[in-house]
């Protein structure tokens, strides 16, 4: 998942939790109905005034984003509608997402930006900042990074923390905001604290470098393990690394291999590499060359050839590099063959007696050549 996927996530996630969840009839004539209800609300009775005593007044059925909630887009669409045109700044941030997603009607990015920038007009911090990476990627818009930047300061300034990290990348870069790494390191803070992944990790590494504020090994290495623990992939494999260097935190190459196997199950060729040369040589866990080669065929898919890893695999035997390629290729599904082997049992031919049908090879070899000397992953 890309940062702006994860981002936009967080994003939706606000914009949702901001507003009522009371429950949506599921036929559309429930929905009118309670809407009838609501312009004519009976006088409260007394169980009523008790409980807003108790617990402070009810807050109003918002149909529109109880709908989108519910994935009943097109009726969300036909509430928000009448809002929007009179101004409602959630009532548009809610359509252009509808049109930004193509939820229930055709996706159209110049109509979802039209919306955000209605509705960033009108105060609402979430379409500034849907509205700046609008602008930032050029989606539907033409591409202007001083106009993403200039939303992004807004929304930092209204409190927005995705805007913050955003704009603390900003600083980094120093093109379309001044260049400050002590900026961008405050903002990184305000933002990795508030738990953004992607902040932890970023602000973890200036951490370990240095970066517009003083060296900390072992704060560094406690961000960036916040993130890994957030499923974010490059922070997995970078803690890992960490691990296995002992650098800021305690070596432990178990841990790191454990990382390191988290991060390849993800799709990274550089954790699949790094495990594999750990599968090659039995540190941190049991030797296993078969998964090794699996480890390597995969990274070099993505274009990761490592000549010292093919030196620490050249006693692989030939049944297991073999099947090492099938297992990469079916990978993450179990190749067909495996399956059929564990599920149809043998029968041996007429005539064979007692003899015991053919085993598979072993998977490992019983000695290992020491082609050369375990290598830091």
């Amino acid at each position: 998942m890309s940062i702006r996927r994860r981002l936009h996530l967080l994003a939706l996630s606000v914009l949702l939790s901001s507003f009522s969840l009371a429950t949506l009839a599921v036929a559309q004539e429930d929905v009118v109905q309670d809407q009838a209800v609501e312009e004519a609300p009976p006088a409260a009775g007394p169980a009523e005034i008790i409980s807003d005593q108790i617990f402070g007044p009810r807050v109003p059925t918002d149909l529109a984003f109880g709908a989108f909630q519910r994935g009943y887009f097109l009726t969300a669409l036909e509430f928000a509608l009448p809002r929007a045109e009179q101004g409602d700044a959630p009532a548009q941030t809610l359509i252009a997402e509808i049109y930004a997603k193509g939820l229930g009607v055709a996706q159209n990015d110049q109509r979802a930006a039209g919306w955000y920038e209605l509705a960033a007009k009108n105060g609402d911090i979430l379409a500034m900042f849907e509205l700046a990476m609008i602008y930032q990627d050029g989606i539907g818009v033409p591409k202007n990074r001083a106009r993403a930047a200039d939303l992004f300061n807004k929304a930092a300034q209204a409190g927005y923390l995705p805007a913050k990290y955003n704009l603390a990348l900003l600083h980094i870069e120093g093109i379309y905001a001044s260049p400050s790494l002590s900026t961008a390191a405050s903002l990184m803070l305000e933002a990795a604290e508030a738990g953004l992944a992607e902040a932890q990790y970023d602000y973890g590494t200036m951490l370990i470098e240095g970066a517009g504020l003083a060296p900390n090994l072992e704060e560094g290495a406690r961000y960036i393990g916040l993130a890994a623990e957030q499923n974010l992939t490059e922070a997995q494999v970078d803690y890992a690394t960490l691990l296995y260097l002992g650098q800021g935190i305690e070596r432990d190459v178990a841990a790191a291999a454990g990382w390191y196997a988290r991060a390849a199950e993800a799709g990274s060729a550089v954790a699949q590499n790094r495990y594999a040369k750990l599968l090659a040589v039995g540190e941190g866990v049991p030797l296993d060359l078969q998964e090794a080669g699996m480890w390597r065929a995969l990274s070099r898919r993505q274009g990761l050839s490592d000549p010292a890893l093919d030196r620490l695999l050249v006693s692989i035997p030939p049944e297991d590099l073999t099947q090492a390629e099938e297992r990469a290729r079916f990978w993450p599904s179990t190749p067909p063959s495996i399956e059929t082997v564990a599920e149809i049992p043998s029968i041996a031919p007429p005539g064979t007696g007692d003899t015991a049908p053919a085993t598979l090879p072993d998977l490992l070899p019983t000695t290992v050549t020491p082609a050369a000397e375990p290598q830091n992953p």
